[in-house]
């Protein structure tokens, strides 16, 4: 399992950001059938090789949203009023129209182990993270674009879709030209 080199991750991004965006808006646009499928094999593939807890990046730059049920279930955990919980930690976001953390880091990290002190009650957003399996794919390939800046998972994930759509089509090609050749003569 490979431990994440932050730095190196954002120079990575940033020499790949235009093509790889490009990448994801294009295979939006243009779906291959087994979206779903691939994306869970992918997903596999993915966590046998990166480990979280060396990064911890999604925590440390990014807010989840927390919904009414996430606020009700952490507060009740940390023996809060919800509206306590509320003014301590978050505020609430006019524009996307969502509660998130005042602060980045996240307050529920542990900076020394990268692991979250609320893991067992943490909002829906963060265990869903990075949403890599969301269903159907059609719906949430887009969100993708913005994760792979943050977290290395999810930009090894997109660099292997891009693989395995590149594939397909070399084979899909192959076949073409072996029929034609075939059934031409």
């Amino acid at each position: 399992m490979q431990v994440i080199n932050l730095r190196l991750h954002r120079k990575k991004y940033l020499l790949n950001k235009k093509s790889l965006r490009y990448f994801i808006t294009k295979t939006e646009n243009n779906l291959p059938l087994n979206i779903d499928e691939m994306a869970d094999a992918i997903d596999k593939e993915v966590w046998t090789e990166i480990d979280c807890l060396s990064c911890a990046n999604c925590c440390k730059t990014m807010s989840p949203t927390y919904t009414f049920q996430d606020m009700k279930r952490i507060a009740a955990h940390l023996n809060m009023k919800i509206k306590d919980f509320k003014a301590k930690w978050l505020y609430f976001d006019k524009r996307e129209n969502d509660w998130m953390n005042v602060k980045r880091p996240c307050q529920f990290l542990d900076k020394k182990t990268n692991m979250c002190s609320i893991y067992e009650v943490r909002p829906a957003d963060c265990s869903g993270f990075p949403h890599l399996t969301k269903k159907p794919m059609k719906d949430y390939i887009y969100i993708h674009n913005q994760n792979i800046e943050y977290c290395p998972a999810t930009y090894k994930w997109v660099e292997k879709l891009k693989e395995r759509i590149l594939l397909q089509k070399v084979m899909i090609n192959s076949i073409d030209q072996a029929e034609k050749i075939i059934y031409d003569k």
